[in-house]
This record gives structure tokens, C-alpha cells and sequence, in this order.
């Protein structure tokens, strides 16, 4: 895996998610009580073995620069190890790139300079845990051009995902790209496996051509017109799709499965993510605590149900905590009631407040916000 680089794509299109990423990148959206999106990918190639890993920013990207700081947590803190590549801005895109191509085009240089024969390129807003070394191998094996990694357990919906068909041979004879009612069950992980060379090559050719999306404007036409040979490789483990408010909930909620957790959190492959030192979790006098993830740091005094806590809540006495997720060093105050919601960073809840919401349509509050 001495050959292979990686590359992480994170101006992903965020519209449906509204406040949670006002102020951050899809990538550093805080999940699963301690970690970031950018996370599991990050691990999943420290995993593989691949040292060179470039990550495209968009944006907002200060906040997934702070998390990710040099890389120390992934040992990609080395020479050439973990490359931030900030937004190239021009006249015409102001820092924000249309789409992958352009994202790719801007940052060709670094693609041109690394020395690896071979690319993993992945988006950030799905989460699952793989090592990409099986999904190379059979890469390399299949002679094809491109591999494209997908996925039969993906879950969540939105505009944005892709079907592919496969013949028996494990070729791609067509892509939908947010089909309203698709005809193949085979979901794409965005996880693509190349040639950086042969990469840089439609890269160019898509920017000559006054082309900007490269999943619709150069793999699903290509798929299409068949002068690409594209197979598929399977992750048979769980993938999660995260593209919109309810998505995001769901994926928290899910997290509260024991099974969920261990497939996504297996001993032989740890998820790693910027440490925080801080004390346990505490439980004072009256608190009651049933089928909730609390991270430590967390004062608890009074009710948490069927929730998810970041690092340094404080829930006070007698409120209560049913169905939510609640992030980093927020409040709920005493007497305050919280169902169905989603509490973005250092935001309040004041005494005796409430807020309860269905579970098809959670509350967001803002970061920093006080109710």
C-alpha cells in the first residue's frame, strides 16, 4: 500500500442540513458522541496503510482545520503524511468549487507531485468503517480503469445518491445518480479507486470541456457511452448516508443498536479522533441514565433517555434529555425538557424551557444559541 495515496473530498453539497453546517464543513459534523464524518475516513486509510492522504476543504473548513489539526491522531503527522489543501480562489469561484471536478482541477499539483501509482478518492458525508487494501487488489486484478466501492446496506436518502447496475462480471453498465424510484439496490459509497495518472487525465479533459461535476459529467457518461471500463467492489458492512436533518438523526439513533456500534467501532479497526482530556462522566444524586451514549466530561443531574451526549454537557436537576442529541458543552438548565431535538455547540436550554418535537421532523438549535 506503499503505492497508493488518498484524497478526501469535503465540500460536499450541505443545503439539507441547515444550521448544522452554517459554521462548519459535512466533514467535522460532530456524530457518535466524540468523533467527526472525517474521521472514519481518515482511519479507514490509516487502516489500508496509505500514508500520503490530501484533504480538499471548502468553506467554512476552520472548524475540520482545528480537529484535524497535523494528523498527529492518525500518525499522518510524519513527512508527506496529511496534506489540509485550503479552497484555490479565483475570480470566478470565490473558494467555493462548483463540484469534485473543480475541486480536483484546483489541486492538480498535488496530484501531479505524489509519487503513488494509485488513488483512493472518497467524499464525506458517509460514514462506515472498511479497509480499502481488498477493494485495491481487486482493482488491480480486474484490469479496469476505475473501481467504484458500493454498497447493498447503505442507509439514508436524499438527492444526491447514486445506483449502479452490474453485469456478472462485476462491471458497471450504468449509473443513476438521485433517481426517484431506482432500479438496482447497489448504492455508491463515492469511494473511487484509480491511477492517479489516468485521474488526472479526465480531470483534464472534463475541465477543457467546460465540464464541473465529475460523478454526472465524466462517470456516469462515460458508464453510460462505455468508454470507460468501471467495475464495483462490495462493502458488505454498514454505511450510513448523511445528507440531510433527519439523516443525520437517524444515524445518532441508530448508534444506540449495540450491533451498530460493532460494526462500526471493531476492536482490529479503531476509529480515531482528537482527544480531549477530561474527566469521566458524572452521575449526581438523582440522575437516571437508560439507553444513551454520554461521552465523558458529562455532568449529569438529572433524566437522560434514548440520547446521545458529546463531551462536556450538563444536564441539571430535574430536567430531562428523551430522543436527542445534544453536542459539545451544551446546557440544559434545571426543570428544562428536551424530545426529539438536536443541540448544536454551546447552546442553552434555560430553566424550566421546552421543547418537543415529532420524530420525523427533529428541532435543530444553532450553535451558541440560548432558548
Amino acid at each position: 500500500m506503499k503505492d497508493v495515496m488518498g484524497l478526501i473530498y469535503t465540500g460536499e453539497n450541505d443545503i439539507h442540513l441547515g444550521e448544522l453546517t452554517s459554521q462548519r464543513a459535512v466533514a467535522a459534523l460532530p456524530i457518535a458522541g466524540r468523533y467527526r464524518i472525517v474521521d472514519f475516513q481518515l482511519s479507514s486509510m490509516v487502516h489500508t496503510g496509505i500514508k500520503n492522504v490530501g484533504v480538499i476543504t471548502q468553506k467554512n473548513y476552520s472548524s475540520l482545520m482545528d480537529h484535524i489539526g497535523s494528523g498527529r491522531e492518525w500518525d499522518l503527522h510524519g513527512k508527506k503524511g496529511l496534506n489540509i489543501l485550503p479552497p484555490f480562489l479565483t475570480r470566478e469561484n470565490m473558494g467555493i468549487y462548483t463540484g469534485l471536478l473543480d475541486a480536483l482541477k484546483s489541486n492538480s499539483n498535488f496530484l501531479r507531485m505524489s509519487p503513488q501509482e494509485y488513488i483512493v478518492l472518497t467524499n464525506s458525508h458517509t460514514v462506515y468503517n472498511m479497509d480499502y487494501s481488498d477493494a485495491i487488489r481487486a482493482h488491480v486484478e480486474s484490469g479496469a480503469d476505475l473501481t467504484i466501492v458500493y454498497s447493498r446496506c447503505q442507509r439514508g436518502e436524499g438527492d444526491n445518491i447514486s445506483y449502479l447496475k452490474l453485469d456478472e462480471n462485476g462491471k458497471v453498465t450504468s449509473m443513476q445518480i438521485g433517481p426517484s424510484a431506482p432500479t438496482s439496490d447497489c448504492t455508491s459509497l463515492k469511494v473511487y479507486v484509480t491511477k492517479r495518472e489516468l485521474l488526472r487525465q479526465l480531470i483534464e479533459q472534463g475541465a477543457a470541456n467546460g465540464l464541473h461535476f465529475f460523478e454526472r459529467d465524466i462517470l456516469q457518461r462515460n458508464i453510460n457511452n462505455g468508454s470507460l471500463n468501471v467495475h464495483g467492489y462490495e462493502h458488505k458492512g454498514l454505511a450510513f448516508h448523511i445528507d440531510s436533518i433527519q439523516g443525520y438523526f437517524n444515524f445518532n439513533m441508530d448508534l444506540l443498536k449495540p450491533e451498530v456500534r460493532a460494526e462500526l467501532f471493531p476492536k482490529d479497526r479503531p476509529v480515531y479522533t482528537k482527544v480531549r482530556d477530561d474527566l469521566p462522566a458524572r452521575y449526581m444524586g438523582d440522575a437516571q441514565c437508560t439507553g444513551s451514549l454520554i461521552a465523558n466530561g458529562c455532568k449529569i443531574e438529572g433524566t437522560v433517555i434514548n440520547s446521545v451526549l458529546f463531551r462536556g454537557v450538563k444536564v441539571a436537576k430535574g430536567a430531562v434529555v428523551k430522543n436527542s442529541i445534544v453536542m459539545q458543552d451544551a446546557q440544559i438548565q434545571e426543570g428544562a425538557e428536551i424530545d426529539h431535538c438536536i443541540l448544536d455547540k454551546q447552546s442553552v436550554i434555560r430553566r424550566n424551557g421546552r421543547l418537543i418535537a415529532p420524530a420525523a421532523y427533529p428541532i435543530v438549535i444553532a450553535k451558541n444559541v440560548v432558548i
